[in-house]
């Protein structure tokens, strides 16, 4: 068997997407990794994938959302970022936060709000870059 045969091991997680009043898309660097994604992460066990989007914001980003107001926008499947050899397999969800101003909490070391234009010079996740990524 080649090794191009082998399939992509699948990292399952729930992502966010938000935007601000100028169309900038929301995204966060985890601390020691190198590439901007959209806040979300990995389900605890028996969790919904709004669920996990909401548990998420809150830990990550300080935002208080409930999964109910959350809007689905599919799943969608890109190159891992942070984990070679792996893809991720994302069910998407549009937050609306309001008024709300998120913070870098736990694991999140930065975060910025990007547009193509802005995001140039920086690393972004190929989920977020592929499918999400302002013009």
């Amino acid at each position: 068997m080649t090794p191009d045969a082998i399939p992509p091991r699948r990292i399952h997680v729930s992502a966010a997407v938000i935007t601000d009043a100028d169309g900038r898309l929301l995204v966060v660097r985890k601390a020691g990794t190198t590439a901007f994604m959209q806040p979300g992460g990995k389900p605890e066990p028996d969790e919904t994938p709004a669920e996990t989007l909401a548990r998420e914001l809150a830990e990550e980003v300080g935002l208080r959302v409930a999964p109910e107001h959350l809007e689905p926008l599919g799943r969608f499947t890109a190159s891992a970022a942070n984990e070679p050899g792996f893809e991720v397999v994302a069910d998407v969800f549009r937050v609306d936060i309001g008024d709300q101003q998120p913070i870098p909490d736990a694991e999140i070391a930065e975060l910025r709000w990007v547009t193509a234009a802005t995001a140039s010079g920086i690393e972004i996740a190929p989920l977020a870059r592929e499918y999400f990524l302002p013009g």
